[in-house]
């Protein structure tokens, strides 16, 4: 039931009140709301069920995917013939070789690998088709907005009538079993608000635009069909996942945001981040934000594929306490380091390109903060098969990787000098111009 003008008058200027006395970077906004905090506490059991206790296995199956969907095409740029299919890695030869994509749009929902490999979206669902880019009200969004798709509690296909720029009033906040699909069109999320991912599971966001994120306000904003609540003031980030599961975010081109381009924080885990390009942006990447929280022992990303091109300062990414495999990604001119990290994170660095700027004191790929060289060189950094430019240097750490299987047999050739493949391998990072009828 509606509330009355008067009434509706309070709500707003107690909540502007309460949100002001919040902190906009906890976002632990739950301890208010019993509906909320009953999410939390069932979304940290989803994360600590797809924690993988073996994650050096799964590193190892990645790699010979890898080499399998190299050995398979046997193709260089040279060879290829206008309008065959340009696909390199594994993820994107899982779908992109279809020329009626269109038509079997929910083939992706089996393409996902690394950590967040068990990811479906909206696979099992309904197709839901976004036709308006406003966004206005946060108590009822309007049907047919992409807010209005992402509250609905069952499993949804969402995808879009044509190309459209949304400006988002607040935070877009999702639930659970969704996927964003923007193939065929231009969809940027841009000069509002960013992505939410809070106490949610198995969600898929591919390829759209987001940039030019700015923090909001805040208030009162629906978050799911029964539930409204208060939210802080938004960060500004791009994409947040807080405290969630089986995460797939693929084939996105991210810059210029007021935070964090991506932001992965509070016991998330089981999330891959693939194909995506990042441009002019200082705090590119965040997994886990604060160095007390120990949940994130349990948080395990792959970052694959990606390219960190012009403009980009720090944080690619930038880990805590997890376990984080960065693969086949193509580095260039980082202007204070790539990678970093505190609170004693596991990184496995394997197959990427580093290319360093001119500058002298930006050679180092890594930099690790808060700890003595006494105690982070306990800390398992390890490099196996970069490909190092202009200087670029990799300072290793702690024990060797103990691989379940030895990398060097079968198909999986390009462990001798994968990082020369960095380049084809992500040669279609971002979002993709593709069109119903062709290749995409």
């Amino acid at each position: 039931m509606a509330l009355s003008n008067h009434k509706t008058t309070l709500l707003f200027f107690y909540v502007l009140s309460l949100a002001a006395t919040l902190s906009k970077t906890s976002a632990k906004i739950a301890v208010f709301d019993e509906y909320l905090q009953k999410r939390a506490e069932e979304s940290y059991e989803e994360s600590k069920k797809s924690y993988n206790p073996q994650p050096e296995k799964l590193t190892d199956q990645f790699n010979e995917q890898v080499g399998e969907a190299l050995i398979g095409q046997n193709v260089t740029r040279r060879h290829l013939k206008e309008g065959d299919c340009k696909a390199t890695n594994p993820i994107d030869r899982c779908w992109r070789c279809d020329p009626n994509w269109a038509n079997n749009r929910k083939k992706l929902a089996d393409c996902a690998r690394g950590f967040g490999h068990h990811t479906t979206g909206g696979k099992n669902g309904r197709y839901y088709l976004v036709t308006d880019p406003t966004d206005y009200d946060m108590d009822h969004p309007k049907p047919g907005t992409l807010r209005h798709a992402v509250i609905q509690t069952e499993p949804l296909w969402i995808i879009f009538a044509h190309s459209m720029v949304i400006k988002l009033k607040q935070e877009l906040i999702m639930t659970s079993d969704k996927t964003i699909d923007g193939r065929g069109v231009e969809v940027h999320i841009a000069y509002g608000a960013g992505i939410t991912l809070q106490f949610v599971h198995n969600v898929i966001i591919h390829n759209i635009w987001i940039h030019n994120t700015v923090p909001t306000p805040g208030g009162m904003i629906r978050d799911t069909i029964q539930h409204i609540g208060i939210r802080t003031q938004s960060d500004g980030d791009g994409i947040n996942i807080f405290c969630s599961s089986n995460i797939w975010i693929d084939h996105v081109s991210l810059s210029k945001g007021q935070d964090g381009l991506i932001d992965v924080v509070e016991g998330s885990t089981a999330i891959t981040i693939s194909n995506c390009k990042f441009n002019n942006h200082n705090d590119v990447m965040l997994l886990g934000a604060n160095d007390s929280t120990s949940k994130d022992a349990i948080m395990q990303v792959t970052v694959a594929f990606n390219r960190f091109g012009k403009g980009l300062i720090q944080r690619m990414p930038r880990c805590r306490w997890g376990f984080f495999h960065v693969v086949n990604n193509d580095y260039s001119h980082w202007q204070l380091y790539a990678i970093g990290g505190s609170a004693h994170p596991t990184i496995i660095s394997q197959g990427n390109r580093f290319r360093a700027s001119n500058q002298p004191y930006t050679k180092e790929v890594t930099k690790r903060d808060y700890a003595t060289k006494d105690e982070w060189m306990k800390w398992q950094w390890r490099s196996e098969g970069d490909l190092f430019q202009n200087g670029a240097f990799f300072t290793e750490s702690g024990p060797p990787l103990a691989h379940a299987k030895s990398p060097l047999t079968g198909n999986n050739l390009i462990k001798f000098k994968p990082g020369s493949f960095a380049g084809r391998l992500t040669r279609s990072a971002g979002s993709l111009r593709c069109h119903a009828g062709s290749l995409c």
